[in-house]
């Protein structure tokens, strides 16, 4: 075993850890849910692959906005502190990216709701483009 593979299952380990919280989270959300309302309508699709699409439409996801990133040697982390600036690679102004179990889904802009960050989206990544980023 390589030492990309390693760090692959170190991935998915902590991924697995991750998402062990939301899927109990989601769990115990529906049990309570289904006790007082009704789940909310979803479209329904005609055909042999409902069964299929109903099996995974509870299997919680993290989705995430990127605002930028940069790369830098520990010794510059460990000099960082309160009022340190740190650049990133975007532009003032461009699109953050909106990332499901860090995978390309969307981009968008900041907006507030109710005293809390949002995100409006102004460019979808076709089904298509992601399944094909995949492969």
């Amino acid at each position: 075993m390589s030492e990309e593979d390693s760090v692959d299952l170190e991935t998915i380990d902590a991924e697995k850890e991750m998402m062990e919280p939301l899927a109990q989270e989601s769990a115990t959300k529906s049990e309570s849910s289904a006790q007082t309302s009704a789940p909310p309508a979803l479209p329904e699709i005609n055909g042999p692959q409902d069964s299929n699409l109903d099996r995974i439409l509870d299997i919680p996801l993290v989705l995430s906005a990127q605002l930028g990133s940069t790369r830098m040697l520990i010794k510059e982390l460990l000099q960082l502190g309160p009022g340190s600036i740190v650049e990133l690679d975007k532009l003032a102004g461009e699109p953050l990216e909106v990332l499901v179990n860090e995978r390309l889904v969307a981009r968008g802009e900041v907006v507030m709701v109710n005293e809390k960050f949002g995100i409006r989206l102004t460019d979808v990544i076709s089904p298509t483009d992601r399944v094909n980023k995949l492969r």
